[in-house]
């Protein structure tokens, strides 16, 4: 026979174990929380911007075909930045305790859409380290990239800075926090009628007719033993001063 499963039944069953689907969210919340707060060392982020063009007339004026050129080369461009030639100058100048790929690491470069304009971002636990290696990685590129592929036009279009309040950029604890909230309920739910489906007990006549499909003319209450000794001792009792005699405790 088809089991099928009612609206009724499945608000029962949350309700029935919704000190289960409570509990593991607030645990979730609850760890989703410390985690964020103590745990986690918060990130800071720093962004500078430059304009890289090649080497042109000044009295010629900007073609099409050297705009798409500049275009193409800031793939090229991007690549350069991280590679050991830049930033091996940029640990040697700021004395940075770090290797190579671990600088690379925490430098993000890209440009937006048919942009010239280069964006070169850096994430650090400091973020006034942050707004330094930014700086001086664009410093260096600035230097070294006329040498490297003869590009004499780069400007650098805004420097990193550090705001007197700065937020790091992650961990984000409320966000965390919330998604543990979601992530909880759906646990909590799931276990909830895992368990129900496991539990294959029969609890009351309404289950007894879904199971064998006929109704139930009758069923035995449970009697409760020391109940049961009561009542008989409280019947002797009572016939006992009926027939005049004394029975003791």
């Amino acid at each position: 026979m088809e089991e099928t499963i009612s609206l009724k039944e499945v608000l029962q069953t949350i309700r029935k174990r919704l000190s289960l689907i409570l509990s593991i969210t607030f645990i979730s919340v609850l760890v989703s929380g410390v985690v964020s707060y103590f745990f986690l060392t918060p990130i800071y982020q720093a962004s500078t911007q430059l304009l890289v063009n090649q080497s042109k007339n000044e009295q010629a004026p900007v073609q099409y075909n050297e705009v798409q050129t500049n275009l193409q080369l800031i793939n090229t461009y991007n690549v350069i930045i991280k590679s050991p030639a830049i930033l091996d100058l940029v640990i040697k100048e700021l004395n940075l305790d770090m290797t190579v790929s671990e600088l690379n690491g925490k430098i993000t470069v890209g440009n937006e859409t048919n942009s010239q304009v280069v964006n070169l971002s850096v994430q650090d636990t400091n973020a006034k380290m942050a707004a330094k290696i930014a700086n001086k990685t664009a410093e260096v590129f600035q230097k070294q990239i006329v040498t490297i592929m003869s590009v004499d036009n780069v400007s650098i279009l805004a420097k990193a800075e550090v705001a007197d309040h700065s937020s790091p950029i992650k961990p984000k604890p409320l966000l965390n926090v919330a998604i543990a909230l979601v992530v909880g309920l759906m646990v909590g739910v799931g276990l909830a009628f895992l368990l129900e489906y496991l539990d294959n007990t029969i609890k009351n006549e309404q289950e007894i007719e879904n199971l064998i499909g006929v109704p139930v003319l009758g069923s035995i209450a449970i009697m409760d033993e020391s109940k049961l000794k009561k009542s008989k001792f409280g019947n002797a009792k009572q016939n006992a001063s009926l027939r005049g005699e004394t029975i003791g405790s």
